[in-house]
């Protein structure tokens, strides 16, 4: 499998410095980021590591789940994932993420509400970035819909 790459550049303090994310591999975007936007309710029209984080987690879920719901036999239809990525204050200093819930709604034919469960919470055990972020507390919200 390839190495992906994104890169960084930052000017000036933490406080009040600013930067750009570049997707680097694709070359498909660059992002804004700040602390003081990173800090902010609404974001700033900028993006964050927490909100990187999440599209990373939700594709590689969704993907991961894809690939469990066609080996149990199921035709899958669409599947939505929503990673909502939590950051606090950490007691040992500085900040943590203190948590990731992972919301799941699919349309998948051919398996029930019960293997579809299982599936979804087999995905969430093995994504990579799952296995990545072993150390936060990953909750799961998963639900199969209808037509």
């Amino acid at each position: 499998m390839p190495t992906r790459t994104a890169r960084t550049a930052w000017d000036g303090s933490f406080e009040e410095g600013s930067g750009q994310v570049e997707l680097t591999t694709s070359g498909l975007a660059t992002f804004e980021v700040s602390f003081p936007k990173r800090a902010s309710d609404d974001g700033g029209g900028a993006t964050n590591p927490e909100e990187l984080l999440g599209a990373s987690h939700s594709a590689c879920y969704s993907m991961q789940l894809s690939a469990l719901l066609g080996q149990k036999g199921g035709t899958v239809h669409s599947i939505e994932t929503t990673a909502d990525v939590s950051l606090g204050p950490d007691p040992a200093g500085g900040f943590r993420l203190t948590g990731i819930a992972l919301t799941v709604r699919a349309e998948v034919d051919g398996l029930d509400e019960a293997a579809f469960l299982e599936a979804a919470n087999e995905a969430k055990a093995g994504c990579p970035i799952s296995k990545a972020l072993t150390g936060v507390e990953i909750t799961l919200d998963a639900a199969l819909e209808t037509a």
